[in-house]
């Protein structure tokens, strides 16, 4: 949980400085009708706060933690789920959350169009590449892309919105820079609207390089402690 000090007033001068940099960011380097989402994650308390303050767009990392709080959420808001996903988890969420931005396997595509089918809906998801090859993180490699969207774009149920990375924190302008290519490759034969990259410690760099979503955590609510 985060401890939640002085009330919820350090998240509004988070929120205010978050919300000037991707300002400064996007007037630089982006067109002047480019939208760049905040989405914001961790306990209800904080994140419904957030919601009063305009934040719109809440991300999940795990399914458990989720299900435990989802009722509690302020259901103006809308979720995606953002975090490693196994198969077998899919059914837990498939009719609650908007989209799936961690989709990196045709194992995985695979389930959630057949689920997403069986339940009546189509399933918007992004497609996650590991774009620094870091064995510690999920992702389809920049090489085994093409074909896993190819296969995907194929699926009835799901419809792929877009790309999502977590760019190694060294370097990760290079790596961003890298993942806009990428985008820019796909974007025009998928219909591509959402590239998914930027968290607290490069969420404006990310702006520079065409993110359309950014997912801020300690940034907006402070340092989680895994100890409660």
């Amino acid at each position: 949980m985060i401890e939640l000090e002085n009330g919820f007033s350090y998240i509004d001068e988070n929120l205010r400085v978050i919300r000037g940099n991707i300002a400064e960011a996007a007037a630089k380097y982006r067109s002047p009708d480019d939208e760049v989402r905040i989405m914001a994650t961790v306990p209800p308390e904080a994140v419904n706060h957030a919601v009063e303050l305009g934040i719109s767009l809440l991300g999940e990392n795990r399914v458990q933690e989720y299900l435990s709080k989802a009722e509690l959420y302020d259901k103006s808001a809308e979720v995606q789920f953002i975090g490693h996903l196994q198969t077998n988890k899919i059914k837990y969420i498939i009719n609650t959350v908007t989209m799936i931005q961690s989709v990196d396997s045709l194992k995985l595509a695979s389930e959630t169009d057949r689920l997403a089918g069986k339940n009546g809906r189509i399933m918007d998801v992004l497609c996650e590449v590991n774009i620094g090859g870091e064995e510690s993180k999920s992702g389809v490699s920049p090489e085994g892309l093409a074909p896993l969207l190819e296969q995907m774009s194929a699926m009835e149920n799901i419809r792929v919105r877009g790309l999502m990375t977590i760019p190694p924190p060294a370097d990760s302008d290079i790596f961003l820079g890298r993942m806009q290519e990428l985008y820019s490759r796909y974007a025009e034969k998928y219909g591509f609207d959402t590239l998914s990259m930027g968290m607290t410690h490069d969420y404006a760099d990310a702006v520079r390089y065409g993110s359309t979503l950014v997912r801020i955590g300690t940034g907006l609510f402070g340092a989680r402690d895994y100890s409660k």
